[in-house]
């Protein structure tokens, strides 16, 4: 329970620097980008336990958490292009 609590608060902090890292125009706002930052970090700390990378008490690494927010923001901003 603790790795999904350290999971959102590094995908917090990780979503903000994605923002700031990820070119072009963002029109999604302060939450929006929060709650795809959170989306990153789970999305890296499920996937590396599913590739083997962590073990079940871990959580993505912060540098993880950061390409995993940047994807998802990626992506996130495809589908509202639409």
């Amino acid at each position: 329970m603790m790795s999904l609590i350290w999971a959102i608060i590094i995908g917090f902090i990780a979503g903000l620097i994605a923002r700031a890292i990820h070119p072009g125009d963002d029109k999604a706002g302060f939450i929006v980008t929060t709650l795809l930052g959170i989306a990153g970090s789970l999305l890296a700390t499920y996937g590396g336990r599913a590739l083997g990378w962590y073990e079940q008490s871990q959580a993505a690494g912060f540098i993880a958490s950061v390409v995993g927010a940047i994807v998802v923001l990626f992506i996130y901003n495809l589908l509202a292009k639409k």
